[in-house]
């Protein structure tokens, strides 16, 4: 019987962290209905997932873990909600002159919903979203080079602020591993904040492109002030009450 329980309580907790990639969140009421098991089980099983670093638990489920991730496996989490982003926000992505993406999948969803442009230049501190952008017509793609971080696969450090300061963007698209309204938007490594600091400081606006997950989040290191951001674009119809508290702080998309 122990070894069943055993087995059970494996399979239960790879069909959650499924859910969690799918859906980039688990609701604790809904697994437990979708598993057939009682949210009590639901519970332990998020506890010893939480234990394990694989997610977070949040009031009434669970979240990814704050954690460095590589660029494919963050672009499996919460895929739904990224194709909804890019959808709404490929209007503000100007045809001509110049703009900036950070090294987010989200913007790489971004990037990949673009049909073309005029003469814009595409610049990039990720070698993933350089490759979508170097295939769009009318689109020159610029690579920030510096420092691999291999946790990450994105390009930081001295060299790459500096590229990324080195020209001047209409745009910056960039996305956060979290964003709280007190606090504005935070990263997993400070490394990664540095670079879309230099982006914004060359940027004329800032476009934040974040899932609902990740809203009244802290990570590791604090990136931009919400006086940063210009606006921020969400999976979520912008009258929903879950942004109530970010309306006085940027325009919402």
């Amino acid at each position: 019987m122990a070894t069943t329980s055993t087995v059970d309580a494996e399979s239960r907790r790879e069909r959650l962290l499924e859910i969690l990639n799918a859906d980039g969140i688990i609701r604790l009421d809904a697994a437990a209905e979708r598993l057939g098991v009682s949210p009590m089980t639901v519970r332990r099983d998020l506890a010893d997932l939480e234990t394990d670093g694989q997610l977070r638990r949040v009031r009434g489920g669970a979240v990814p873990s704050l954690r460095p991730r590589s660029f494919v496996e963050r672009m499996s989490i919460g895929a739904e909600a990224k194709l909804v982003i890019a959808d709404k926000a490929r209007a503000l992505v100007p045809a001509a002159g110049a703009a900036a993406f950070d090294a987010s999948s989200t913007v790489g969803t971004l990037l990949s919903r673009l049909e073309g442009a005029s003469d814009l230049s595409i610049a990039t501190n990720s070698y993933e979203n350089f490759q979508v952008a170097r295939r769009l017509p009318g689109a020159h793609a610029l690579l920030i080079g510096g420092e691999a971080e291999e946790r990450t696969d994105s390009f930081v450090g001295l060299l790459a602020c500096q590229a990324a300061g080195s020209l001047h963007y209409s745009r910056f698209f960039t996305s956060s591993a979290a964003a709280d309204p007190a606090r504005g938007t935070s990263e997993v490594t400070l490394a990664e904040t540095q670079v879309k600091l230099a982006f914004v400081e060359a940027s004329d606006e800032t476009v934040l492109l974040v899932d609902s997950t990740k809203l009244g989040q802290r990570a590791l290191a604090r990136a931009l002030d919400w006086d940063r951001i210009d606006t921020m674009v969400t999976e979520l119809d912008p009258a929903d009450e879950r942004l109530d508290a970010y309306r006085e702080l940027t325009n919402l998309l």
